[in-house]
């Protein structure tokens, strides 16, 4: 389970994600769909530990997220495969 709540990002002092939520259940299938720049990547580099700056909540399986290094984040079994096919 994913559990996002009140998720807001920057890019330096820009808010750039504003009050994100959402609840994705175990075996959900999720496809974010935007136009350019409308946060697509912003959102997905939050969850896995690479934005800037984030403020809310992002709890998978009952860890809380933010804060934590992208290698913790990877050990609970959170992998972003980057356009250019790479784990990371």
């Amino acid at each position: 389970m994913l559990k996002i709540k009140s998720l807001k990002a920057y890019y330096g002092s820009i808010c750039v994600l504003k009050s994100i939520s959402l609840h994705i259940k175990e075996g959900e299938i999720v496809t974010l769909i935007g136009a350019n720049g409308s946060g697509k990547s912003t959102l997905l580099n939050a969850i896995v530990g690479l934005a800037e700056k984030a403020e809310g909540s992002i709890i998978f399986k009952n860890n809380e997220l933010l804060g934590l290094p992208p290698s913790k984040i990877v050990k609970l079994g959170i992998v972003l495969v980057p356009e250019g096919r790479q784990l990371f």
